[in-house]
Formats: structure tokens, sequence, C-alpha cells
């Protein structure tokens, strides 16, 4: 077989369908975010970040920076290894003890990223526990599927957010050990999910609660513990698994719970065991960004500002977007190589950035711009965005909302 043959032919018809990604070349700078540096060849010019998961732009804090950089001066760059290896760094352990805190649970177990977190956990929570049959909503991220792939346990879709389909797939399950996972805000739709009547279905047939608030942490309560802990269901739910790499600005997974359940997974989990520990400077800078989220509500509430400005621009212009209760605004094209297009001409001619977002993230037909305004776009940058994006509606002669 002619292998490089095969893999040109196969990008070829990726390109073709206007699904080849192609990453933007750019430069975060430290005190301008979301403005960075956009390299495009030898030209190297400014544009507005608008699809960034730094949501409340944590990564930039000063706070955040300094824990960083003393820590890398105090204990050097890497971790060394695994923790099992190198030995349990003091910073991971105070960083474990944060996030159980924020979330109101025993324990926490720290990995290398939020997909790792979700992979790590539920295959390992699928293959231990004897017997289990996990029920996983339709829209649940590529992490969590792979994860309970990989554990080769029993699996049951639910329709997404219906609790009362999951209400019916967990009668028919029977008396077997049952883990229901699901998320908080799902992040290419920006819809929460009714938590309540999730978290009260899965308690009537005695299932494990699996929750994902990977795009809420940091966002959402009064210490930035989720949409679980806006709603006040975070004690009724056993794990708690989120991410670093979003709200709080750095890079990193977790899971909280109970300290036999963390013990479990950190005891069993390949994803843990074998895998090197973050860098000390992560851990500190991370800390430190949780922290601040605590006792600091002026991110979430800037934030807040932003998002309603935006929608509120939107709508007044008739730029189709997704209605919903989170922070992620979705600006719906349906065609893929029109939604390419419309990202290259906003960088190239408006100096904006807007990843395009196609399949297989989201499914054919539903391509589009996802948006996640922060607290440091000024009304300025809102303006910008906006009229560009009605520039680019009538020129490219896309379907207006209607009124």
């Amino acid at each position: 077989m002619d292998f490089n043959a095969h893999f040109k032919a196969t990008l070829d018809t990726l390109k073709d369908e206007g699904n080849y990604r192609i990453f933007a070349e750019v430069e975060r700078q430290c005190g301008s975010f979301p403005k960075v540096k956009h390299f495009n060849g030898d030209d190297v010019s400014e544009v507005t970040v608008w699809c960034s998961n730094d949501y409340l732009g944590m990564g930039h804090h000063p706070d955040v920076v300094d824990a960083m950089v003393q820590t890398v001066q105090n204990c050097g760059a890497g971790a060394g290894g695994t923790r099992n290896i190198s030995g349990n760094n003091n910073l991971h352990r105070l960083l474990e003890e944060e996030l159980a805190d924020l979330h109101g649970k025993e324990a926490a177990t720290l990995f290398t990223s939020g997909y790792v977190s979700n992979w790590a956990a539920l295959s390992m929570l699928g293959a231990k526990i004897p017997n289990a049959v996990i029920l996983s909503d339709e829209g649940n991220h590529a992490s969590m599927i792979e994860g309970i792939r990989h554990s080769r346990a029993d699996k049951v879709i639910w329709k997404h957010n219906d609790w009362r389909d999951l209400d019916r797939k967990l009668k028919a399950v029977g008396d077997r050990p049952k883990i229901v996972a699901f998320e908080s805000v799902y992040s290419m739709d920006g819809d929460i999910c009714p938590m309540r009547e999730i978290v009260e279905v899965a308690e009537a047939h005695g299932a494990l609660t699996y929750l994902d608030e990977v795009h809420a942490v940091g966002m959402y309560g009064p210490r930035g513990g989720g949409i679980s802990e806006e709603r006040g269901l975070a004690h009724r739910i056993d794990l708690i698994e989120g991410t670093l790499g979003k709200a709080f600005g750095v890079v990193g997974g977790y899971i909280t719970g109970t300290a036999a359940m963390c013990d479990f997974v950190r005891s069993f989990a390949s994803g843990f065991i074998f895998t090197t520990a973050l860098p000390p400077a992560v851990a500190a800078a991370a800390t430190a960004s949780i922290r601040h989220l605590k006792q600091s509500d002026v991110e979430r509430q800037a934030q807040r500002d932003r998002v309603a400005k935006l929608r509120a621009r939107l709508d007044a212009r008739g730029i189709p977007h997704m209605a919903s209760d989170s922070h992620i605004i979705p600006v719906m094209i349906g065609d893929p190589v029109k939604c390419k297009m419309l990202s290259d001409i906003l960088m190239q001619d408006w100096g904006v950035y807007v990843q395009p977002i196609n399949y297989p993230t989201v499914p054919k037909g539903t391509e589009r711009l996802r948006i996640t305004p922060g607290p440091l776009h000024s009304d300025a940058d809102i303006d910008h965005l906006v009229e560009a994006l009605a520039s680019l509606w009538k020129q490219c002669a896309i379907a207006h909302a209607v009124a």
C-alpha cells in the first residue's frame, strides 16, 4: 500500500468538503488580551480574539502570572516525571485541596488535561465497577465518549438533556450498577442541562452521577464552582470533573468526589499512573486563579455584561445566533465552505479571529462561528465585530434572522 498517497487523498477529500482544519498562528501578549499578534508568512498584524476558552482572561491575570514565574524560579520548569516516580509535589496537593473545597468534596485528583481526566476516570470506573452500565447524554464531549468506549462497559445513550428519556432507560437497565454521565454547559450550542431533574432521576434509581463542569467552572456560582454550585446541587453529585485550561486560564484537568472514589481512580487509572505530572508552576498558577475567582465576582459580572451586549447587537442587526443562558454564542452558518471563508475574511480584512466550527465537532449542516465574549472585550471591540459580521452577511448573501 502507498500509505502517503492514502494520507494525501484522504486529506484532499477533507479539504474539498470544507472540513480541513487550518490553525491560525497567533501569539498572546501578556497585558493586551484579547488583542494578539497574528503571523501570516512574514506579515505580523494585531487581531482581536473572539473564540478563546480563556473565558475570563485569567491566563493574563497578574496574580496567576506571578505565581507561575515565582514557582519556575523556585522549582524549575517541569515536574520530573509521574507523581508516583518523582514524588508528590506539595503544590499538587495544595491545588487538589483547593479544588475539593471549590466543589465541596472530600478530595480531588489532578490530571494533565480535561480530556485526560474524563477519559481516564470514565474508562476506569466503567471497567472496575462489576457489571456497570454507563448512561451517557448523546451530546457528551469526545473525551467522555472515548472513556466510555475504552471501559468496555455496556453503554446506553439518552436523548440530549431529556431527563424523562434518562428515567425510562434507567428503569430498563434494572438493578445493575449505573453511572449517569452528563455535562452542565455544552460547548458548541451553549445550552445548560436540566441538572436538578437529572440528579433526582439518577438518585431515584441509585445511579452514580458523573458531571462534566469543564465549561462552567470559574464561570458560574458565587465562588466559581460551576452550575452545580449555582443551583445548590454540588453536594448531591457524586463526581464533578473540570478543567484548569478554560476559565482558570492555565492547563490541566481534575475530578472531585469522596476520598475513597478519588483514591480508587488514582490507584487504577492509567491516564494518571503513567503520565508526567503537571509542572509545579502550572499547579501554583491554577491555585492562584481558583483562589482569586472564589472571592472575586468582578470578572464573571463583566463577562456577562459583554455577552448580553453582544447578543443584543446581533439581534438588532438580524444576525442569527443560538439562544442560551450560557456565555457561548454560536453564530450559525450551516455550510462548511462558507463558514471557513467567513472566518478567513474576518481575520484578513477586519482583524477579527473567530475559528470556524465544522464537522466532526458539530453535525454537518450546523457549521458555525463560536463566539465567546470576555470581560476584556471593549465596547469598541463589540461594535467592530458586529459591523464586520453585518457587512459579511450582506456580502455573502447569508440569511438574516427573522425579527
